[in-house]
């Protein structure tokens, strides 16, 4: 992986919401390869604090070495830096409450863990079907694909990955038991439910999301940091949130529609912030991601 390639999604617009100042206290919930924290440590400057939490640990060895260049780069300019190797969703246990001036979480899989074939996030690279953010404990998604039943992974696929062929992909792995790569499901899945006329991705596409989704227990992690960001910011906190799917985004905007009647949040992003065309053709990614913003009453 070249760090080069890595390019933060919607930098601009995250730190415009954010409101980062010097001197305040920010968590990046979804550290990656530091390309929000950087941007971030640069205006928060020596005063500041930055709480970086990644479950990945090649992800957050990788973002030190980059925070630590940074530090050589701005000296006594650079913010206190602390390093939470968990999950997001463990934040309300390491935070004090009330003490945050903002929150980011950048939510999905990182372009780290899928362009390591080793990781076995994505069937463009032969590797072990793995798909775990964090590689010291968990199901790997080896074990889902070859131990669920079929009609729980018929409803996995269906529920997390919007594919309606759920029923004969689901038929068609439980067939070709046992599978152990992610080119070989991938041709199960090819061969189960082949391109149709005007589809604009591969026919795994939403079968490798499902089961990305399911290993990572990602929505239950979104659902539990979004029940703690309330109690972590201060008044005029901000907290910004970037999705990629529309499973991640209805959870945000429910829960900030949720927290805007309570008066627990003014909603800052009446529609969710988009990539503007010139980033999109920079950076692909950005094309599905949907930044919402809220500011703490």
């Amino acid at each position: 992986m070249q760090k080069s390639q890595h390019v933060p999604v919607l930098l601009e617009d995250a730190l415009e919401y954010l409101n980062v100042r010097p001197g305040g206290v920010v968590v990046d919930a979804t550290l990656g390869l530091a390309g929000h924290s950087s941007a971030i440590a640069r205006r928060l400057g020596g005063k500041g604090r930055l709480i970086c939490f990644d479950r990945d640990p090649q992800a957050m060895e990788l973002a030190r070495a980059k925070l630590d260049e940074l530090k050589d780069e701005l000296g006594d300019e650079m913010p206190e830096v602390v390093y939470e190797p968990r999950a997001f969703s463990e934040a309300a246990s390491q935070i004090k409450a009330g003490s945050l001036d903002g929150l980011l979480a950048d939510f999905g899989v990182s372009s780290l863990q899928l362009d390591e074939a080793h990781r076995g996030f994505s069937f463009r690279h032969e590797g072990p079907l793995d798909m775990r953010m964090d590689t010291r404990s968990g199901e790997t998604a080896e074990q889902v694909v070859n131990q669920e039943d079929e009609n729980e992974l018929a409803d996995l696929i269906y529920e997390f990955g919007d594919e309606r062929r759920s029923r004969r992909i689901a038929r068609a792995i439980v067939r070709a038991r046992p599978i152990s790569t992610t080119a070989e499901l991938a041709r199960v899945i090819s061969a189960a439910a082949p391109s149709m006329k005007g589809d604009k991705i591969h026919p795994a596409t939403k079968t490798f999301q499902a089961l990305r989704i399911r290993v990572n227990d990602e929505l239950g992690e979104i659902q539990r940091l979004l029940e703690s960001a309330p109690s972590l910011l201060k008044r005029g906190g901000r907290l910004v949130l970037i999705s990629f799917h529309s499973l991640e985004d209805r959870l945000v905007k429910d829960s900030f529609r949720e927290a805007g009647r309570n008066k627990v949040f003014e909603v800052l992003t009446k529609k969710p912030v988009v990539a503007e065309e010139q980033e999109a053709m920079r950076n692909p990614r950005s094309r599905s991601a949907k930044l919402r913003a809220a500011e703490k009453l």
